[in-house]
Protein backbone atom coordinates (compact mmCIF):
# COMPACT_ATOMS: atom_id res chain seq x y z
CA UNK A 1 0.00 0.00 0.00
CA UNK A 2 2.70 2.28 1.33
CA UNK A 3 4.58 1.67 -2.62
CA UNK A 4 0.83 2.27 -4.26
CA UNK A 5 0.49 5.54 -2.60
CA UNK A 6 3.95 6.89 -3.48
CA UNK A 7 3.52 6.23 -7.14
CA UNK A 8 0.40 7.44 -7.25
CA UNK A 9 1.20 10.78 -5.36
CA UNK A 10 4.44 10.97 -7.77
CA UNK A 11 1.80 10.44 -10.35
CA UNK A 12 -0.31 13.21 -9.65
CA UNK A 13 2.14 15.62 -8.81
CA UNK A 14 3.79 14.73 -13.02
CA UNK A 15 0.40 15.10 -13.76
CA UNK A 16 -0.43 18.38 -12.42
CA UNK A 17 3.10 19.50 -13.73
CA UNK A 18 2.21 18.63 -16.99
CA UNK A 19 -1.16 20.08 -16.82
CA UNK A 20 0.22 23.56 -15.54
CA UNK A 21 3.07 23.37 -18.80
CA UNK A 22 0.15 22.89 -21.26
CA UNK A 23 -1.71 25.66 -19.54
CA UNK A 24 1.60 28.07 -19.83
CA UNK A 25 1.82 26.72 -23.66
CA UNK A 26 -2.20 27.87 -24.60
CA UNK A 27 -1.45 31.01 -22.63
CA UNK A 28 2.37 31.67 -24.65
CA UNK A 29 0.28 30.45 -28.12
CA UNK A 30 -2.70 32.91 -27.32
CA UNK A 31 -0.12 36.13 -26.47
CA UNK A 32 1.79 34.85 -30.05
CA UNK A 33 -1.61 35.04 -32.43
CA UNK A 34 -2.12 38.30 -30.39
CA UNK A 35 0.78 39.73 -30.82
CA UNK A 36 0.92 38.16 -34.51
CA UNK A 37 -2.29 39.69 -35.33
CA UNK A 38 -1.85 43.14 -34.14
CA UNK A 39 1.84 43.53 -35.93
CA UNK A 40 0.49 42.10 -39.23
CA UNK A 41 -2.57 44.50 -39.06
CA UNK A 42 0.03 47.32 -38.42
CA UNK A 43 2.12 46.11 -41.41
CA UNK A 44 -0.76 45.39 -43.72
CA UNK A 45 -2.54 48.70 -43.04
CA UNK A 46 1.02 50.63 -43.63
CA UNK A 47 1.66 48.58 -46.47
CA UNK A 48 -1.63 49.36 -48.46
CA UNK A 49 -1.43 52.95 -47.76
CA UNK A 50 1.99 53.45 -49.73
CA UNK A 51 0.55 50.73 -52.08
CA UNK A 52 -2.06 53.06 -52.86
CA UNK A 53 -0.06 55.86 -53.06
CA UNK A 54 2.78 54.16 -55.22
CA UNK A 55 0.41 52.72 -57.33
CA UNK A 56 -1.12 55.90 -59.32
CA UNK A 57 2.65 57.11 -59.21
CA UNK A 58 3.95 53.94 -61.44
CA UNK A 59 1.26 54.01 -63.50
CA UNK A 60 0.33 58.03 -63.95
CA UNK A 61 -3.17 57.47 -62.51
CA UNK A 62 -5.36 54.86 -61.55
CA UNK A 63 -5.99 53.54 -58.09
CA UNK A 64 -5.29 50.32 -56.17
CA UNK A 65 -5.52 48.69 -52.94
CA UNK A 66 -4.66 45.36 -50.56
CA UNK A 67 -7.48 43.62 -49.54
CA UNK A 68 -7.81 40.82 -46.95
CA UNK A 69 -10.36 38.05 -48.00
CA UNK A 70 -10.58 36.71 -44.37
CA UNK A 71 -11.24 38.60 -40.94
CA UNK A 72 -8.55 36.04 -39.18
CA UNK A 73 -5.54 37.59 -40.46
CA UNK A 74 -3.29 34.25 -39.84
CA UNK A 75 -5.25 32.69 -42.17
CA UNK A 76 -6.51 35.26 -44.77
CA UNK A 77 -5.06 35.50 -48.38
CA UNK A 78 -4.26 38.92 -49.47
CA UNK A 79 -6.51 40.08 -52.70
CA UNK A 80 -4.89 42.74 -55.08
CA UNK A 81 -7.66 45.11 -56.39
CA UNK A 82 -6.00 47.67 -59.38
CA UNK A 83 -7.73 50.09 -61.55
CA UNK A 84 -5.32 51.66 -64.18
CA UNK A 85 -6.28 54.86 -65.54
CA UNK A 86 -9.27 54.34 -68.05
CA UNK A 87 -9.94 50.89 -66.80
CA UNK A 88 -12.70 49.20 -64.10
CA UNK A 89 -11.21 48.16 -60.66
CA UNK A 90 -10.52 44.81 -60.73
CA UNK A 91 -8.55 41.46 -59.37
CA UNK A 92 -4.91 41.72 -60.43
CA UNK A 93 -6.00 38.58 -62.82
CA UNK A 94 -8.00 40.54 -65.08
CA UNK A 95 -5.06 42.73 -66.00
CA UNK A 96 -2.58 42.81 -68.61
CA UNK A 97 1.13 41.29 -69.04
CA UNK A 98 2.38 44.60 -68.05
CA UNK A 99 -0.05 46.02 -65.49
CA UNK A 100 0.15 43.02 -63.68
CA UNK A 101 4.10 43.41 -63.87
CA UNK A 102 3.76 47.16 -62.89
CA UNK A 103 1.28 46.53 -60.34
CA UNK A 104 3.42 43.59 -58.44
CA UNK A 105 6.42 45.69 -58.91
CA UNK A 106 3.85 49.02 -56.69
CA UNK A 107 3.96 46.50 -54.56
CA UNK A 108 7.03 45.36 -54.36
CA UNK A 109 8.25 48.79 -53.94
CA UNK A 110 5.58 49.76 -51.15
CA UNK A 111 6.81 47.07 -49.22
CA UNK A 112 11.05 48.09 -49.79
CA UNK A 113 9.75 51.80 -48.26
CA UNK A 114 8.20 50.21 -44.86
CA UNK A 115 11.42 47.72 -44.71
CA UNK A 116 13.96 47.45 -47.88
CA UNK A 117 16.04 44.65 -48.56
CA UNK A 118 19.55 44.95 -48.96
CA UNK A 119 19.50 44.16 -52.46
CA UNK A 120 16.40 43.28 -55.30
CA UNK A 121 16.81 41.70 -58.76
CA UNK A 122 14.28 42.61 -61.20
CA UNK A 123 14.27 40.26 -64.42
CA UNK A 124 12.78 41.74 -67.38
CA UNK A 125 10.32 43.85 -65.38
CA UNK A 126 10.36 46.51 -68.64
CA UNK A 127 9.81 43.99 -71.09
CA UNK A 128 5.75 44.38 -70.99
CA UNK A 129 6.20 47.99 -70.30
CA UNK A 130 5.18 51.02 -72.96
CA UNK A 131 7.80 53.74 -73.05
CA UNK A 132 5.73 56.24 -70.52
CA UNK A 133 5.57 53.63 -67.90
CA UNK A 134 9.12 52.60 -68.47
CA UNK A 135 10.07 56.37 -67.23
CA UNK A 136 8.28 55.99 -64.18
CA UNK A 137 9.34 53.25 -63.11
CA UNK A 138 12.80 54.67 -63.56
CA UNK A 139 12.52 57.28 -61.79
CA UNK A 140 11.20 54.94 -58.16
CA UNK A 141 13.98 52.73 -58.79
CA UNK A 142 16.35 55.72 -58.78
CA UNK A 143 14.48 57.34 -55.49
CA UNK A 144 14.64 53.85 -53.93
CA UNK A 145 18.26 53.03 -54.79
CA UNK A 146 19.75 54.77 -51.48
CA UNK A 147 17.99 52.18 -49.44
CA UNK A 148 17.88 49.06 -52.17
CA UNK A 149 20.70 48.42 -54.12
CA UNK A 150 18.87 47.03 -57.44
CA UNK A 151 20.01 44.88 -59.86
CA UNK A 152 17.77 45.17 -63.12
CA UNK A 153 17.80 42.42 -66.39
CA UNK A 154 16.49 44.09 -69.52
CA UNK A 155 16.71 42.81 -73.50
CA UNK A 156 15.64 46.86 -74.11
CA UNK A 157 18.94 48.51 -74.85
CA UNK A 158 17.52 51.22 -76.53
CA UNK A 159 15.45 52.21 -73.29
CA UNK A 160 18.07 54.63 -71.61
CA UNK A 161 15.14 55.63 -68.93
CA UNK A 162 15.84 52.46 -66.99
CA UNK A 163 19.82 53.00 -66.72
CA UNK A 164 20.57 54.13 -63.09
CA UNK A 165 23.03 56.50 -62.49
CA UNK A 166 26.56 54.47 -61.36
CA UNK A 167 26.73 56.38 -58.20
CA UNK A 168 23.49 54.32 -57.51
Amino acid sequence: FQQASEREQFLAEQAADLEASLQTLVDTIARVDRTTKQRFKEVFEQTNAIFKKTFPRLFGGGRAELKLDSDDVLTAGVEVIAQPPGKRLQDIGLLSGGEKALTAVALVFSIFQIKPAPFCILDEVDAPLDDANVGRFGEMVRELSDRVQFLSISHNTDRKSTRLNSSH
